[in-house]
């Protein structure tokens, strides 16, 4: 059964820094389209960043647009999330995802386009 395992969440102050990791146990996510989602207590689960099968798109959703980056590894099956100047709004489950596609420019940020989701990693941000 495939897998994604998430890693590198923790506590961190605002400001700070965290770098996410997300490793699949795929033969290889090169067909795959690649996102995080995150989840706050009572709130719903919402698109963060996804990427491209070749790496040649990315998007944001603008509350991380500019502070977070999204980048793969198809070499070592894993994606990243880094995350900069976090805020204390950044405090979530954060989960990754993937679907498999035949397209290059396949970027869905709705979460029920994604077949595969990780367990979750949590992130909080103090004040």
């Amino acid at each position: 059964q495939v897998q994604l395992v998430e890693s590198g969440g923790g506590l961190v102050q605002a400001g700070g820094s965290l770098r996410l990791s997300c490793a699949a146990s795929l033969r290889t996510i090169s067909n795959y389209v690649m996102g995080w989602f995150r989840q706050a207590p009572g709130k719903e689960r919402e698109f963060v960043a996804t990427i491209t099968r070749g790496s040649s798109r990315t998007y944001y959703a603008n509350s991380v647009k500019g502070r977070f980056t999204i980048s793969r590894d198809n070499a070592k099956n894993t994606v990243y999330l880094q995350m900069d100047s976090l805020k204390p709004e950044d405090t979530a489950v954060y989960y990754c995802a993937g679907d498999f596609t035949y397209s290059y420019d396949y970027a869905p940020w709705r979460s029920d386009e994604y077949d595969l989701w990780g367990q979750g990693t949590q992130v909080t941000v103090s004040s």
